[in-house]
């Protein structure tokens, strides 16, 4: 049985038919355009279950490409990886704020990026497959299966990875999570990410919030729990 379909967007040509070797060669279905552009129309037809994402691409960058991915309903349940020469810290914190899932520098190894593919893949299965009844905590509504955030009825825009973050700590109001937690959680145990991306997270998380941003408290030393008392008490 064909596996999942993976779409690469890389503009270029010799990164691009690497990638498109190692992936098929692990039985991935994989199609790859030069422009996000390209990208952004191919997913308006087909929905990939997996972007591997240039961020230097001509036209619309790759943190244009992810932000208009993860701010629609439609396609933000889409893991992305992406890959880029930058390594400085700034870069990868945005595209982690802007809701990238996975970030790797180049030169990769096939190797390494197989390995991230796979644990993204996996967990996306694994959120599909658990029954999630929707969660009513304090002024939020937290629905699973719509990907969806109502606070006293107004809805929430958050990126997926802002999402799972907000229903893990939901979902137990009181209990600590240490970063390292909400990183195996939330990520996987194969991603490679620090304590600074989850501090980003909680920032974007609280600042779309407004006022209810204070139901996420810091535990200093240790993580962060969602309140266990209402803002109104």
């Amino acid at each position: 049985m064909a596996k999942e379909s993976i779409l690469v967007i890389e503009d270029d040509r010799d990164i691009q038919e690497l990638i498109k070797y190692n992936l098929s060669r692990e039985g991935y279905r994989v199609h790859c355009v030069l422009t996000g552009e390209d990208g952004l129309n191919y997913i308006r037809t087909y929905t990939p279950q997996l972007i591997v994402l240039d961020v230097l691409l001509p036209g619309l960058d790759g943190f244009e490409v992810c932000r208009i991915l993860k701010s629609n309903k439609e396609t933000q349940h889409i893991p992305v990886i992406m890959v880029t020469a930058k390594s400085e810290d700034a870069d990868v914190v945005t595209g982690l704020e802007i809701g990238a899932n996975d970030y790797l520098t180049k030169p990769f190894s096939a190797r390494v990026l197989v390995a991230r593919i796979r644990a993204l893949l996996r967990r996306k299965a694994s959120d599909e497959t658990i029954k999630q009844e929707p969660i009513q905590v304090h002024e939020l509504q937290i629905n699973p299966g719509r990907y969806e955030v109502l606070a006293n009825g107004r809805e929430i825009i958050f990126s997926y990875t802002e999402f799972r973050i907000l229903m893990l700590l939901a979902k137990s109001p009181g209990w600590v999570f240490s970063r390292y937690q909400i990183v195996n959680e939330v990520r996987g145990e194969d991603s490679i990410v620090t304590d600074r991306s989850v501090d980003v997270h909680i920032t974007g998380l609280r600042k779309k919030l407004g006022r209810f941003g204070k139901y996420i408290e810091t535990v200093r030393g240790i993580g962060y729990r969602f309140s266990d008392k209402s803002l109104s008490h």
